[in-house]
């Protein structure tokens, strides 16, 4: 008997990669994002930008990246991208539309994760965020990336604007709800709390996890600059006019945004009419879960892209109460950027975001 040895040659696959920077690396979005990159396995980092920690090394905020990252934070500009196919800016708002003309007009694919582009009328955006809006001529060019509903939008765009944690922790829920017209679409209310981490990393004393810890308190109440956004998408997603009211509050927490909404039924309903527009919206949506039994719980989702949803019909009161919980640094934030990303440059939706 002979025994033959085999040798099968095995071609060696090419995975092209794209060239990414991120503006803003330093915060805590810029961290998230770079964490999630360095695991994607299409994409290749060129450049860190932080003007207020230019000269730092990325090491010396965030110790964790030791043995994987070897970059120095370097001050912002545009020739500094010239050869990056994607921008990330993870920025307060106010400031990428500073930047964003520049690089748009420069043929570069922007994902901003502030909320300069979110809401198209400028006036809007003077009324809530308190400043004059300078790049009015980028809002038409602009994408709402909401990759569950504007998925096809989002593969052709130039520049997508990223939801805010607030809005999207709301209008996931609520706009399958509203399109159905399961919820009528006045009398809605939305009561969201969220962890200090999303007022960012240089926010003032009274928003610091010193003030915060041992209280609960709402604040921005009935001014808060989401209202417009959560509002407007609603409004364009469902076809009708919303009226709604939304109360932020802080809780002593590091991460995680959990809301919970009341709506007023548009007609009668069971649990199992409820869950099953939610699968017809969400069936194969890799990031959204629901269910008609459990609760959703922050420490479910925190560290993850997934949202989970959770609601209760209540008949006799013509009620229905639907809860979410999100981690608003990731499908709030980092994580929902690369999810669009994967969308726009053709990626599966899901690389470098399921562990």
């Amino acid at each position: 008997m002979y025994v033959y040895s085999v040798v099968l040659k095995r071609e060696k696959t090419v995975v092209e990669q794209k060239k990414v920077s991120i503006v803003g690396a330093s915060g805590y979005s810029g961290a998230e994002l770079l964490k999630i990159l360095l695991r994607h396995k299409h994409v290749k980092l060129e450049k860190l930008f932080a003007n207020s920690s230019a000269g730092k090394r990325v090491t010396d905020l965030y110790p964790w990246f030791a043995g994987r990252v070897d970059t120095t934070y370097e001050s912002y500009t545009a020739d500094a991208v010239s050869t990056s196919d994607l921008v990330f800016i993870a920025l307060p708002s106010g400031e990428a539309m500073n930047i964003v003309p520049e690089l748009v007009e420069r043929k570069k694919n922007v994902i901003d994760l502030g909320g300069d582009f979110r809401l198209q009328d400028p006036s809007l955006y003077q009324k809530y965020y308190k400043h004059e809006h300078k790049a009015t001529s980028m809002l038409p060019k602009a994408v709402f990336g909401l990759p569950e509903w504007n998925s096809e939008a989002i593969k052709s765009a130039s520049l997508i604007a990223n939801p805010g944690c607030y809005p999207t922790s709301a209008i996931l829920p609520l706009a399958p709800l509203l399109k159905e017209k399961i919820i009528q679409p006045s009398g809605i209310s939305i009561s969201s709390l969220s962890g200090v981490s999303g007022a960012g990393r240089s926010s003032s004393v009274d928003l610091s996890f010193a003030e915060v810890n041992e209280s609960v308190k709402a604040y921005k109440v009935g001014v808060h600059q989401h209202i417009p956004e959560i509002t407007t998408v609603l409004e364009s997603l469902s076809g009708q006019t919303v009226s709604l009211t939304f109360v932020p509050h802080l809780l002593p927490i590091t991460r995680g945004i959990y809301t919970s909404i009341y709506a007023p039924l548009a007609k009668s309903v069971q649990a199992s009419d409820v869950l099953a527009v939610f699968q017809q919206y969400y069936g194969n949506k890799p990031f959204v879960r629901v269910s008609d039994t459990a609760i959703p719980e922050i420490r479910n989702v925190n560290y993850t892209n997934f949202i989970d949803i959770g609601f209760r019909v209540y008949p006799e009161n013509h009620q229905l109460i639907i809860f979410s919980a999100i981690d608003n640094l990731i499908k709030g934030a980092a994580g929902q950027a690369v999810q669009n990303m994967n969308l726009l440059l053709g990626f599966d939706e899901s690389e470098g975001l399921l562990l």
